[in-house]
């Protein structure tokens, strides 16, 4: 069985460029679902976009959720200004000024790579304000993170370089490292491509990129963060994902055992995009963790 994926188009046209208040730039925002439905936002990983959630958005609305998507700053359709300083603190201030576009008082998270980090500082200023978490892979330890090597040139010295020779064929080369054992259509892997390079977005790679020293600068806070938590939380986790797959489990269980935890480890194994590689899978346990919630 498979989930239909929208095309990157077709997910666009069911948004708005929009300012959100207090907030600078123009960013893609995303509302699904019905107006007083359990709110919950979903935020995305590098380097692509929230067209990564397109395939299970209609299991959350389906589970009675009012599902707001955003771009991030520097992400998909989303404004890219250059030069500029991004971080992960910008960009939660951008999901809270969104919240006050959108009338959201409280909502809770779906988190994926880059936004764990997100999230996790979302959940450091006023935990009050999340109802439940779920996480997907991604850097919540910073000891556990392993980049690959693309990532790793990319923040380094030779960065602008690296960015500059980027092309699609490097950048579908460097996006199936990741990928366990269920390839992604080309066109999806073109989608994403599509998603990093508008806006002339390469050339902002290595800026984006600095989220890895920030994670590092704000380990003790972060962690601390999730730790402490009160609400639910659920991790659906790709064991057979490069940089936080399998190596991460043990830590989850010991962080945090009272939350649920589901590895994706059936064959086909999961990589490093688990609502993308198997939106069949994730979807139904998003929705039923969520139903659950309200």
């Amino acid at each position: 069985m498979t989930t239909a994926m929208p095309s990157r188009e077709e997910w666009i046209d069911g948004g708005l460029r929009q300012v959100a208040p207090g907030f600078p730039h123009t960013v893609f925002v995303r509302q699904d679902g019905p107006s007083n439905g359990h709110p919950v936002t979903l935020l995305h990983g590098f380097p692509t976009s929230s067209h990564d959630w397109a395939a299970v958005v209609p299991q959350l609305i389906s589970a009675g959720c009012r599902v707001t998507t955003a771009d991030f700053l520097g992400f998909g359709e989303s404004d890219k200004p250059y030069p500029h300083d991004y971080s992960i603190l910008e960009q939660a201030d951008l999901i809270e000024s969104i919240w006050r576009l959108e009338g959201i008082e409280t909502s809770a998270l779906i988190a994926h790579d880059y936004g764990v980090s997100v999230a996790q500082e979302l959940l450091a200023r006023n935990p009050l304000r999340v109802t439940s978490v779920a996480w997907l892979n991604g850097g919540i330890w910073p000891d556990l993170h392993r980049p690959i090597p693309e990532q790793k040139l990319l923040s380094g010295p030779g960065g602008a370089e690296v960015a500059r020779q980027m092309n699609e064929e490097k950048f579908i080369i460097s996006i199936n490292r990741l990928i366990g054992e269920r390839p992604l259509p080309q066109d999806l892997l073109h989608d994403m491509w599509l998603s990093a390079r508008a806006r002339d977005g390469f050339r902002i790679l290595p800026s984006l990129l600095r989220y890895m020293d920030e994670r590092r600068q704000n380990s003790s806070r972060w962690t601390q963060a999730l730790r402490n938590y009160k609400g639910e939380q659920r991790f659906i986790w790709g064991p057979a994902d490069p940089i936080s797959g399998a190596h991460v489990i043990p830590r989850i269980r010991e962080a945090v055992p009272h939350a649920t935890l589901t590895v994706l480890d059936g064959q086909p194994a999961v990589g490093h995009f688990p609502q993308v590689e198997a939106p069949e899978i994730v979807g139904p346990l998003l929705a039923d963790f969520f139903s659950s919630r309200k």
